[in-house]
């Protein structure tokens, strides 16, 4: 049995101008321990459809599907009171702007320590020393001292682990990470990645990456799910995918890589579709 499975999920926000359709009949599926990327180019509906798992959507969203279970419990029949024991504790999420998803009104100290009380119901003591062992366990620099900063006291990279600790911090079955490096810097990109797969490995996590990013999911991913337009164009084992894509859009996501370049400029997936005739 899949830890988490969805078939076709629909979502639909109501706008000014009419409903507007930003996924589109979508199947994901993960298993136990695997790592599932789910790629596509902005405003394919890759964060859409993982928000309305976490049910973090706006009221102005409308949310269909004809399954979404997580091991065996269907999440869309679930009361308030369920999915908030399910979420953020079982299932978390890593969001694309650390310092944005961070309150920078409290140190990220107690930010942590408050997850640790209400998941887990530790005392302030134990909360905090568990905290200091999540600050150490994400790479964090001098953690007695990081533990009482604010967000604007911390770099970019900094800001992430915390925000790594926050997602581990209950243990969770499942970790979704949309786009965990987008804004941070090359070299601070890798350590980031490499901790999400050793965190992964250790704790025994399923993981689904979010990213458009074809190099992260060459490094990361055993299986991919393509999207585009809010659709899903196709579905392989990434060593599958790289060596032989079946879907047009694929193949002109992998035909933009920089290492693929001639000429003056990067090819883009328009113009591999003009060539293919699409």
């Amino acid at each position: 049995m899949a830890l988490l499975n969805i078939r076709n999920l629909t979502v639909k926000f109501a706008t000014a101008t009419g409903s507007f359709t930003a996924v589109d009949g979508i199947d994901v599926r993960v298993d136990r321990g695997e790592v599932l990327a789910i790629v596509g180019e902005s405003g394919s509906g890759k964060s859409v459809s993982m928000l309305a798992v976490m049910g973090l959507l706006p009221d102005t969203a409308t949310i269909t599907a004809d399954e979404m279970t997580y091991d065996g419990r269907d999440i869309l029949k679930m009361s308030g009171a369920e999915r908030r024991r399910l979420i953020g504790r079982e299932i978390t999420m890593i969001f694309q702007e650390p310092i944005a998803s961070l309150n920078p009104s409290f140190t990220v100290g107690f930010q942590i320590e408050e997850v640790l009380r209400l998941n887990l119901g530790l005392s302030k003591r134990d909360a905090h020393a568990k905290a200091l062992d999540l600050f150490r366990a994400v790479g964090i620099p001098e953690p007695e001292v990081k533990i009482n900063a604010y967000p604007h006291q911390m770099s970019g990279g900094q800001c992430q682990r915390v925000m790594i600790a926050i997602a581990i911090a209950s243990n969770p079955r499942l970790l979704i990470a949309d786009e965990p490096t987008t804004a941070l810097d090359v070299t601070i990109q890798k350590q980031i990645l490499d901790l999400l797969m050793k965190l992964q490995e250790d704790y025994g996590m399923a993981l689904i990456l979010i990213t458009h990013d074809m190099g992260v999911v060459a490094e990361t991913a055993d299986r991919v799910v393509v999207q585009y337009k809010g659709k899903k164009m196709e579905e392989a084992d990434v060593l599958s995918l790289f060596e032989a894509p079946q879907h047009p859009y694929t193949r002109a996501l992998l035909a933009a890589l920089p290492e693929h370049a001639t000429g003056d400029r990067l090819p883009t997936v328009s113009d591999f579709f003009q060539q293919e005739g699409v």
